[in-house]
């Protein structure tokens, strides 16, 4: 690519463009590495003591995977709870690059470094209601293909990065019941000619997160037929924000991603959109061990809390509304159902 060519893909960027870039750095050299403690203690938060197997959904009767999460409980008698609490934090996996979901303000010189965003307040609001201090977290960042490795072993007590339940992770990880509902969608620049999940991707490269619920989703569609087969979706990349990167340079013609990011790195980057409809419904969860229901029937109360106080949407407002429509299927909390 030449300077002129770079120059011109990236003319009228802005501050956002520059935070964009920022973050897509600080996503090559901070993959696996803990992040600074929320306490302030410098803690690297790879605590987590190991819990019990167990199997939280067969696979061959999993038909509604995000239903197949145990009820609610506010006791805390369970070991892994009893562990964390004698721990004295929460360790969570997030993500630190997804513009309003888990990311670092490079423009927030009141709060520092402080990562903020909507799943860094549902973070805060677990470890207020089972150490009662919001602060009582520490945050590791987990690249999106690192999700369910950082669960199984023990280095998180659970991820919380917009991270879609399906039937094939359930056979992983335990899930909480869902606090968001998205769905896959197309993200291109403006002037494309792509229309959306659909023939217009004909001959397109298309990028998506390796063990992304995006990248499961091109990769059945293209083995059944149900996406043009001269479709390239062989690029992949660790973290779904380098899709965007990869988008803004021109070495892909879309990404395909959940639609609430993708509505986030809209708002980040003027000349990219959305396009068409989103063409599933995903829903996101809490990931935790398997066997660890205790902590999973807790995280599902905090949610049932959370919901009625206000809380969930106080945080959609600030963070989400301005980047989804008014009549989006995000902008209340889903109905839950248990097992």
């Amino acid at each position: 690519m030449t300077a002129r060519r770079l120059k011109a893909s990236l003319r009228g960027w802005g501050g956002v463009g520059a935070m964009t870039l920022a973050l897509a750095v600080t996503a090559v050299f901070a993959l696996l590495l803990p992040l600074s403690s929320a306490r302030g203690d410098g803690s690297t938060g790879t605590g987590g003591q190991g819990v019990g197997q167990g199997i939280q959904a067969k696979a061959d009767t999993c038909t509604k995977p995000q239903d197949q999460s145990p009820a609610p409980s506010s006791d805390e008698s369970g070991t892994t709870i009893k562990a964390i609490k004698e721990r004295g934090y929460l360790s969570v996996g997030v993500d630190q690059n997804s513009y309003r979901w888990g990311y670092r303000d490079p423009n927030n010189t009141e709060k520092g470094s402080d990562l903020e965003g909507f799943d860094i307040d549902l973070a805060h609001e677990i470890a207020r209601e089972i150490l009662s201090d919001p602060k009582a977290v520490r945050f590791r960042a987990v690249p999106t293909n690192q999700r369910i490795p950082a669960i199984k072993s023990g280095k998180v007590d659970m991820v919380v990065r917009t991270m879609t339940i399906t039937c094939t992770r359930l056979k992983d990880v335990a899930f909480s019941a869902p606090y968001f509902l998205t769905g896959q969608q197309v993200l291109a620049p403006k002037t494309s000619g792509i229309k959306g999940y659909d023939n217009t991707l004909a001959g397109k490269r298309i990028c998506s997160a390796a063990g992304s619920t995006a990248y499961d989703k091109l990769s059945a569609d293209k083995k059944a037929g149900a996406l043009i087969s001269s479709a390239d979706i062989t690029t992949t990349v660790p973290n779904q924000l380098d899709c965007l990167v990869r988008l803004q340079l021109g070495q892909v013609d879309a990404v395909v991603t959940d639609g609430a990011l993708a509505a986030s790195q809209a708002a980040q980057d003027p000349t990219v959109e959305l396009k068409g409809k989103p063409f599933s419904d995903d829903y996101y969860g809490v990931a935790m061990k398997l066997g660890a229901d205790d902590l999973v029937r807790r995280v599902n109360q905090v949610l049932v809390d959370y919901r009625k106080s206000g809380g969930w949407q106080a945080s959609y407002t600030k963070w989400l509304s301005a980047t989804l429509k008014a009549d989006s299927p995000s902008s209340t909390p889903p109905t839950a159902h248990y097992k």
